[in-house]
């Protein structure tokens, strides 16, 4: 089972967006028969096994064994992944093009960039496991509180500066061997929780 798998087939991604299926997905990250997932999900085995029959259609469960129950054989199967994303590919027709937003100040073509990193991941992923290689990748996520909108400005002209820097230094176009990475930074506001937003509130009440 993979962790995440990227869904770019559309048939696929309305399957799994049925919310009855999205059920079924999340009950399967451990194995189970028709049986036990309408124990679990409230529903008749029979409507259970036709959500099942479509969700593998389209590769998204897969048959784990059957057992031999008297003369009823039993299936038993999992989901194809833990976790799942639909890659832009699906929307193929209407998916976002980071070049018709080249605004490194725009908030559509962050975005933009971060639909090509879910659509790219997807296919490196499945091609890794395909060739049973384990795939390079980096990622730093965190937070920072800035005081001023100057100082997040001031912070984002230093971070250029520095990653221009690095670029500068290892990039060689001129390399026979070397393999082509994709660079992505990328600074937005962090969402406010609920927790935040009710201090907020309650300090507005005082």
């Amino acid at each position: 089972m993979l962790d995440i798998e990227v869904i770019e087939d559309p048939a696929a991604a309305e399957a799994s967006l049925d919310p009855i299926r999205t059920r079924i997905l999340r009950e399967l990250a451990e194995p189970a028969s028709a049986t036990q997932l309408a124990a679990k999900v409230g529903l008749p085995r029979q409507k259970v096994n036709y959500h099942l029959k479509a969700l593998e259609a389209h590769g998204l469960v897969e048959l784990v064994e059957e057992r031999k129950k008297g003369n009823v054989t039993e299936r038993i199967v999992c989901a194809t992944a833990a976790s799942y994303l639909i890659s832009p590919v699906a929307l193929a027709s209407v998916a976002p093009d980071p070049r018709r937003f080249a605004d490194r100040f725009s908030a559509f073509w962050l975005l933009a960039l971060a639909g090509r990193t879910v659509q790219e991941m997807g296919k490196l992923i499945a091609g890794a496991a395909v060739a049973r290689k384990k795939l390079a990748s980096f990622a730093i996520d965190g937070e920072i509180t800035f005081k001023t909108a100057a100082d997040r400005a001031a912070f984002a002209e230093e971070l250029g500066v520095a990653v221009t820097r690095l670029v500068d230094k290892y990039h060689d176009g001129g390399a026979g061997g070397g393999r082509k990475h994709r660079l992505v930074v990328a600074l937005h506001p962090a969402l406010k929780n609920a927790q935040n937003q009710a201090e907020k509130d309650q300090g507005n009440d005082q």
